[in-house]
């Protein structure tokens, strides 16, 4: 793989994984305001309400952006032209059909699903996202075809439209209908379900940004047409090619979001058999997926992105022979995630009290309870980034079915572990943070066993895992005590010492990267910006 492509493949994975940073970090905003308005109970209902609405998106179309991207760059890869266009339309008619079947579920199944979770006012917001999973379903087929051409910056536009209408119509919505009902008994139903109105206007804005881009592009897609391969495959070929790459992603996605599920399920009923009223499981339910949820998934926005930029070219270099090129890209895109994700996990341990403190200023109840789980949690940013890169790799490699055996196995043991934790110690919320750290180790050990079977790939250990280690725990201990230190000097001030903590951890960290030689000056120069990054590694 040449220097260029190797920089093509890290600035479109950079652009993706910064409109990913973006977007967390406008629903990070949005979410304040907004979990200020739905309080503990009604951030409860609003964090079951999306636990349930994930599977759905997973059953019907959190797969397609990697299978049509998969199955696209492939195409792209043998010139067989015509083919990739034909992939594009099979994928939106199974994506009428998948998302069809999920706006059912979620529309016709809410009140059972609210008997189920012992939730009272769960079906409203269901209902309201029943037809969210039909866009979304749509949408990623369009995302899909443009990422397989190697493209993030559609994708990207597209995510930081859809959050900015998000923000703006959840928190005018959920205030709106909070107010409106403020003397009703589903005060807290109604405001959960105002906040999910904004994910279906965001996900139609986004739809309406693709049809719209693709309606312009119209002439240069028909001149790519033109040369090529004239092979012309079957539609029967086509959806079984389609079905084969899908139906796996799906299967491995799935069993993450049942395993988020089931936690809340068990935890619900667990609890309430336990004698833990309603209000109180909900409210800690609402610290867990709300607080400590949101925070750690911050930083694997920047991994997914990396996997969905990977996948591609991964798929490409595969199907053309090219076994060393690909194995070049896993261990740069691996190192690139471990050395974000690991300071990322370090920063949250160590500052998590003044981090929830700062975003969630009214949630106080169980404020220390939130800082105790993003302590004993955060590992699980690392554990769910090379799990989730390591899951796309596989994938990209024709291995479709390997993730997928890993993820069940690492299903299963979740399940006994959290139901016997719950069931048969008092550790109650910290019981599922057990199972959220344990259950992308298990994945993502699997599966670098795995990519050094099937690939050859030989991991660099100190470079990936040891020396981002060792600086991210002299990070974590010198910006904790410059937080320390400036906190009492300021009289309990926490914004000052916060955001001095924090651009010292940067700085520390960064210096730290570049001086243990983590990337040599090649890598560097392939990184964006790398050109000034390798001069101050000189200094």
């Amino acid at each position: 793989m040449s220097s260029e492509q190797k920089k093509s493949l890290f600035v479109q994975g950079s652009i993706l994984a910064l409109a990913g940073i973006i977007t967390k970090i406008i629903g990070f905003v949005y979410r304040i305001p907004m979990a200020n308005i739905l309080g503990d109970q009604g951030n409860g209902i609003y964090s079951v309400a999306f636990g349930i609405y994930n599977i759905a998106l997973t059953l019907s179309s959190y797969s397609l952006p990697q299978a049509v991207s998969k199955l696209v760059a492939e195409k792209i890869a043998l010139k067989e032209y015509k083919n990739k266009m034909r992939i594009f339309s099979h994928a939106l008619v199974f994506a009428v059909i998948a998302g069809a079947a999920a706006f059912a579920l979620l529309w016709f199944g809410a009140d059972f699903l609210e008997q189920l979770y012992a939730r009272q006012g769960l079906a409203r917001p269901l209902r309201v996202l029943a037809p969210t999973a039909f866009i979304v379903a749509v949408l990623g087929v369009f995302r899909g075809f443009y990422q397989g051409h190697g493209s993030m910056t559609p994708t990207a536009v597209s995510q930081i439209m859809e959050q900015i209408v998000n923000a703006v119509v959840s928190i005018a919505a959920a205030y709106t209908l909070s107010m409106m009902y403020s003397g009703s008994d589903d005060v807290h139903s109604w405001a959960a379900a105002g906040g999910t109105m904004g994910t279906l206007f965001g996900a139609l804005t986004a739809l309406l940004f693709f049809i719209g881009l693709t309606l312009m592009q119209r002439k240069n897609i028909r001149r790519g047409l033109k040369g090529g391969s004239a092979v012309t495959d079957a539609d029967s070929v086509i959806y079984k090619a389609i079905f084969l790459t899908v139906i796996p992603i799906i299967l491995s996605q799935t069993i993450y979001q049942i395993g988020n599920t089931i936690d809340d399920l068990m935890f619900s009923n667990i609890m309430a058999s336990k004698g833990l009223s309603d209000a109180v499981v909900g409210s800690v339910q609402g610290v867990f997926n709300t607080q400590y949820i949101q925070l750690v998934n911050l930083p694997v926005a920047v991994a997914t992105a990396m996997a969905a930029s990977t996948l591609p070219s991964i798929s490409a270099a595969y199907i053309t022979g090219k076994i060393d090129e690909a194995n070049a890209r896993i261990n740069s895109i691996v190192k690139f995630n471990m050395v974000i994700a690991i300071p990322s996990a370090a920063g949250l341990a160590v500052l998590g009290l003044p981090i929830v403190s700062v975003l969630f200023p009214r949630l106080t109840e169980y404020r220390s309870m939130a800082a105790m789980l993003m302590m004993t949690g955060s590992s699980a940013v690392v554990f769910y980034a090379l799990s989730t890169i390591t899951t796309s790799i596989l994938q990209g490699s024709s291995h479709m079915r390997v993730p997928v055996i890993h993820s069940a196995i690492s299903l299963v043991i979740h399940i006994v572990l959290i139901f016997a934790l719950l069931e048969f110690t008092d550790l109650g919320v910290y019981g599922l943070i057990i199972g959220n750290v344990t259950f992308p180790f298990i994945v993502c050990a699997l599966n670098m066993r795995s990519i050094v079977h099937v690939t050859g790939h030989r991991w660099d250990w100190v470079k990936t895992f040891v020396r981002p280690g060792i600086a991210s725990a002299v990070m974590g201990v010198l910006s904790w005590v410059i937080y320390a230190l400036l906190h009492v000097m300021l009289g309990g001030n926490v914004w000052i010492p916060l955001l001095a903590a924090v651009f010292a951890a940067v700085v520390i960290y960064g210096f730290l990267i570049l001086k243990m030689h983590c990337f040599t000056k090649k890598e560097l120069l392939q990184l964006p910006l790398g050109g000034r990054i390798a001069k101050l590694a000189r200094m």
